[in-house]
């Protein structure tokens, strides 16, 4: 059993999925199946293994580490999954997805995504990063009566290959350097001057390759038409999911292994980080879809978060995953609400579907103006203080162009948060725009979202105490 114990919560979350698929092949046409709640007691289950699995660092055929870093990552993926699910409830027969394969995906994915934050072998992090990213591809796609979904799934796809083809030959270079594709072999030979030419081949295509999955220009292209083509809830569980599992593989690689060539890369990502921050910034004030202007957020908070990686100091590596968290609840409250108000027929993904919201159904434009100022940085919520100490932490190690950079953009970033929320409140709503029920699940979700925003935003200190204990147990 000691062989499988960091496997555990992966393994929970993999049978949940496939419990997910036995229960729609067995559903008679037209019955009603609660098959959200398999995934609902599958990611609680790997939750519960994940706490039970704190700071026992168990390790699995020598390729998966369960130290506290994958568990503080899987807690952060249990989170999103939990509230995908809860939203999802009363989404997926409305927009007429096929409900145990979009369950059995989500799971799928989850999986992967956990298994690529806890692998410490490269091809190991390639098969995570495939496994997560093919689940992605069908979600993107899965209405199959849209014909943007499946273009949105096409493009998606024909990237994602591309930018596997780059991680893998960096995975390559990095074999031919170590003559291995363990992480903890690749950082000696790393530390002990390997050949110039084939150590910055091999971090530059590594870096392409999470670059690509984090969404930082200029690897951004499939972000905005992805995003805009996929249902609502997939949007929603992507932006935050993927994000959170590419996050963690790339903090593992470059702060761990890469870090000895730390003064090569550092440059590198300084000038993506910059560009990211810009281009998310500016070209999200001129989205008038919500999807694609929460894209072009989603894009700019990757800029945010490559800053606690370029700092590299505990309290830098300590706020990317704080930050990762924060955002997760905000982003995914933000978008939950936007699928939750939508149809097959009427997405309600336009800045003017939300006129005068405040009037019809103040509880959720009150929920939406939170997650919103969180998005934006507003205090007291989680947003305000995660990019508090992702600066603080830029400006410690002397990246002050960088920080004025992002506190810049951060303060651009506030005008396209606040149109929606003056567009509730100040505008009025036009006649005959029968908004749908939200169920109470899904209120409770949303309440839930709320309350770790303003957890997170006024009694940080024990989360980020977490997260620093979690990040030492990867050096």
């Amino acid at each position: 059993m000691n062989n499988f114990a960091a496997t555990i919560p992966i393994l929970i979350v993999a049978l949940s999925a496939i419990a997910a698929m036995l229960a729609e092949a067995f559903r008679q046409p037209g019955e009603r199946m609660p098959i959200a709640g398999l995934g609902l007691i599958g990611l609680a289950g790997a939750a519960i293994a994940s706490c039970f699995l704190w700071d026992t660092d168990a390790q699995s055929f020598g390729v998966v580490r369960a130290d506290n870093f994958a568990l503080f990552i899987n807690l952060i993926l249990c989170t999103i999954g939990i509230l995908t699910m809860v939203f999802s409830v009363d989404v997926v027969e409305r927009e007429e997805l096929p409900e145990g394969e979009y369950y059995a995906l989500t799971l799928f994915a989850i999986s992967g995504m956990m298994l690529m934050a806890a692998a410490t072998d490269l091809l190991v992090i390639f098969l995570a990063l495939e496994v997560l990213s093919l689940a992605v591809y069908v979600l993107t796609a899965i209405r199959r009566s849209s014909v943007a979904a499946a273009e949105a799934g096409f493009k998606y796809f024909l990237l994602g290959s591309l930018s596997s083809a780059f991680f893998l030959y960096g995975i390559a270079f990095a074999f031919a350097i170590a003559g291995s594709t363990r992480l903890d072999q690749i950082g000696t030979e790393m530390a002990s001057g390997p050949s110039a030419t084939l150590a910055l081949l091999s971090v530059g295509l590594l870096a392409v390759g999470f670059a690509f999955k984090v969404s930082a220009v200029p690897f951004h292209m499939w972000t905005p038409d992805a995003y805009e083509g996929a249902p609502t809830i997939v949007t929603a569980f992507m932006s935050t999911g993927v994000k959170a599992a590419a996050f963690a593989a790339f903090v593992r690689v470059f702060l761990s292994t890469l870090e000895p060539l730390q003064s090569n890369w550092v440059p590198i990502l300084s000038a993506i980080a910059a560009v990211t921050m810009i281009v998310g910034t500016v070209v999200g004030v001129l989205q008038s879809n919500i999807k694609r202007m929460l894209a072009y957020s989603s894009i700019a908070h990757a800029g945010y978060l490559l800053l606690g990686i370029i700092a590299a100091n505990s309290s830098g590596k300590a706020a990317v995953l704080f930050y990762l968290l924060a955002y997760a609840v905000a982003n995914l409250g933000a978008l939950g609400i936007v699928a939750l108000l939508g149809t097959a027929d009427r997405p309600h993904d336009q800045l003017r579907d939300f006129a005068g919201l405040w009037s019809t159904r103040p509880g959720l434009a009150a929920l939406m103006t939170v997650f919103l100022l969180s998005l934006g940085g507003f205090p007291p919520t989680a947003g305000f203080i995660a990019k508090w100490y992702i600066f603080a932490a830029a400006v410690q190690e002397g990246h002050y162009t960088l920080t004025i950079i992002a506190v810049l953009s951060s303060v651009v970033s506030v005008f396209f948060y606040l149109r929606i929320v003056v567009m509730m409140y100040m505008t009025e709503e036009p006649a005959a725009q029968p908004r749908p029920r939200v169920s109470v699940p899904a209120m409770a979700g949303l309440a839930f979202a709320m309350l770790a925003t303003f957890y997170l935003g006024v009694l940080p200190t024990r989360v980020i105490d977490y997260a620093l204990q979690s990040i030492q147990t990867i050096f």
